[in-house]
């Protein structure tokens, strides 16, 4: 009887154990993981390489599980899963588990839409399968299921161990045939805490990987791509054995991979270039005197008039479309930009080499990982006097001297020819060749001051405030000059706007204007008190001392200010600041005073020379800030003449 009554009481226990346990859970892992709105429980895939009719399959099980730790578990109910010809998808299962008082019930998605992915330029005819988790909210876990079939040995995905949630258990495991000979890398792996074991097991070889417990991967603003932190493995199948034993080879190496590529496009542009596209290169060369001049006016009327749309099917990642229908259609991706540039310049009797590349995005070099991983790009190479230029005609207002600014630094594939390639190490760009000069000459009008300003934009500085203006109504432009060249304070007025060779090429493009600055000028007595620092540029440059993540930017630059002050009639010079100088290497900055006759020559120099500022740079870079603002403190001081 007492061991009946015991059962009971155990029986109507049960749900109050269940619902304090997952209340107990839910709340030690807001405790744990407080600016988390989930915590991954299981992130595991499961790759089996094995032949059949002598052919490499590939079959990958991958299963994603989440606990929703707040009441915004809604906002994740929304989930896609990719594929396409190269990833087919097998199967798909997506489950909920909602808490109802203190016991999950479980609801399996039955609605299921494609629909087509047009977001990239190297991604082949990329789809998607979106559906909705019913019923997430705060306890719920959600879980995906998938099974993939690899069609190409060569795309091998990465595996990413953590990323931007916490992660309680993530695993690895790659089963492959013996006769196939399989390498991998592994990328930022020494932050993590893992296991690796290796077994051989019959005719297979097994890989596991395995961490546990990975706190979320801080990304901020400005913070480089994620594959630079998030620990990760890439596996690579270098070749497989036949039947016949004769070895059949993949990605052994980067020429593997370059001759892979080749075959994709040798057969590209075998019908003769369409008349009008030949009358157009004759007459675009008409009249230049040399090749190089001749390669500029093929290169821009590209950048002019394809415009750049990712549109990719099947191997049409990877295979440029003919130059004769890209000219008709004018639009193209990257590929059917360089593929057209290869033809234009062909029929002007000039050798381009189309060329593969990686953008700063992928921190990857081909000799350490020769596989469609390292790149996710398309240029065309153009040799004059041993100098390389690389002609991206996706981007706008390039000059011919200057590789995009998003593979700067990278290593370029540049085909020569069946079998023949060359590593090409992009060069990253000086910041002198990238300024924002702003030349300003200011006197005094009652309290107010009066100027007129001369900004020149160069190189990237040039580039990147063009592809702002374009985008721009004359509403929206007039806007943005407000903001952007306002002096001293929010009472400048701007007036005479003048743009000078707006989206050209190849020369420097200037803004002029008037303004007036009211309300400016301190008079004590016979004392005149005048702020020169009329950009407090360095106050805005500030990084936050509690950034956990290095910090990007476009490209390197230097930032010039020049002031020209004329001294009022009555008055002289009482006190000029001091000079300041400030230099940590990677940037530097100085504001200097000069006295000339009646004026006072301001300067207000900043140089960033870096690309990627790390974590431990910030600080000296913060430190410098802080000098220099020091001196936006000090005025200069007039005194009237007795």
């Amino acid at each position: 009887m007492l061991k009946t009554k015991l059962v009971r009481l155990l029986f109507f226990m049960i749900p109050f154990f269940c619902i304090s346990q997952n209340l107990e859970s839910i709340n030690n892992y807001t405790a744990k993981y407080p600016n988390s709105d989930l915590v991954r429980l299981v992130n595991e895939t499961k790759i089996e390489v094995f032949l059949e009719d002598d052919q490499i399959k590939i079959k990958q099980t991958s299963t994603e599980e989440n606990l929703f730790l707040n009441t915004s578990a809604f906002q994740h109910a929304k989930e896609s899963v990719s594929y396409s010809s190269f990833y087919e998808l097998e199967k798909i299962e997506a489950t909920s588990f909602e808490n109802v008082n203190g016991k999950y019930v479980k609801q399996k998605v039955t609605d299921f839409k494609e629909k087509d992915e047009l977001n990239s330029s190297f991604y082949d005819d990329l789809k998607s399968v979106n559906f909705r988790y019913p019923n997430l909210k705060k306890g719920s876990k959600s879980r995906l299921f998938i099974i993939e079939n690899i069609k190409n040995p060569r795309f091998l995905n990465a595996f990413y161990f953590g990323g931007y949630y916490p992660i309680l258990k993530s695993k690895l495991v790659i089963s492959v045939d013996k006769k196939v000979e399989l390498e991998f890398k592994e990328f930022n792996m020494d932050s993590l805490n893992f296991s690796f074991h290796k077994k051989e097991k019959k005719n297979k070889i097994i890989y596991t990987w395995e961490a546990k417990d990975i706190s979320k991967i801080e990304m901020e603003n400005a913070t480089p791509n994620y594959r630079n932190y998030y620990p990760h493995v890439i596996p690579r199948i270098k070749s497989h054995r036949n039947k016949n034993g004769s070895k059949i080879k993949y990605l052994e190496g980067v020429e593997d991979l370059y001759n892979w590529y080749y075959s994709l496009v040798k057969g590209i542009n075998k019908k003769p270039l369409n008349n009008e596209l030949k009358t157009l290169v004759d007459e675009l060369v008409k009249n230049k005197k040399t090749e190089l001049e001749k390669v500029r006016a093929i290169y821009y009327w590209v950048q002019d008039h394809v415009k750049y749309i990712a549109n990719e099917y099947a191997l049409g990642g990877f295979v440029p479309r003919e130059a004769n229908d890209v000219f008709i259609k004018k639009y193209g991706d990257c590929k059917d930009n360089s593929s057209i540039l290869y033809e234009m310049l062909k029929a002007a009797k000039i050798q381009g080499h189309l060329t593969w590349i990686g953008t700063r995005d992928l921190p990857y070099k081909y000799e350490e990982l020769p596989t469609p991983a390292v790149d996710n790009h398309m240029i065309l190479a153009y040799k004059n006097k041993e100098k390389i230029y690389l002609l991206d005609a996706t981007g706008r207002f390039i000059p011919l001297e200057l590789p995009s600014s998003f593979i700067q630094g990278k290593e370029a594939l540049i085909g020569k020819g069946e079998g023949d390639f060359e590593i090409y190490k992009v060069p990253v760009i000086p910041a002198v060749f990238n300024q924002e000069i702003d030349s300003t000459f200011i006197r005094i009008d009652g309290a107010a001051i009066k100027g007129k300003s001369k900004m020149s934009y160069s190189g990237y500085a040039k580039i990147n405030l063009f592809s702002r203006l374009e985008s721009l109504t004359s509403k929206e432009t007039k806007d943005f000059y407000v903001e952007k060249l306002r002096k001293g304070s929010n009472k400048c007025l701007l007036s005479d706007i003048k743009e000078l060779n707006k989206y050209s090429y190849d020369k420097d493009f200037d803004v002029n204007y008037n303004f007036i600055l009211s309300d400016y000028i301190l008079e004590n007595g016979d004392e005149i008190y005048v702020d020169l620092n009329l950009v407090k540029v360095m106050s805005e440059g500030k990084i936050d001392k509690k950034r956990k993540t290095d910090l990007e930017i476009k490209n390197k630059g230097i930032s010039f200010y020049f002031v020209e002050f004329d001294i009022p009639n009555g008055y002289k010079v009482d006190y000029i600041p001091e000079d300041a100088t400030e230099d940590i290497g990677f940037a530097s900055g100085y504001i200097k005073y000069k006295l000339i006759g009646n004026k006072i020559q301001y300067e207000h120099k900043l140089v960033a020379d870096f690309l990627i500022l790390k974590k431990e740079m910030q600080v000296a870079y913060n430190k410098m800030a802080k000098e220099i603002e020091k001196s936006y403190k000090e005025v200069v001081v007039l005194k009237k003449i007795k």
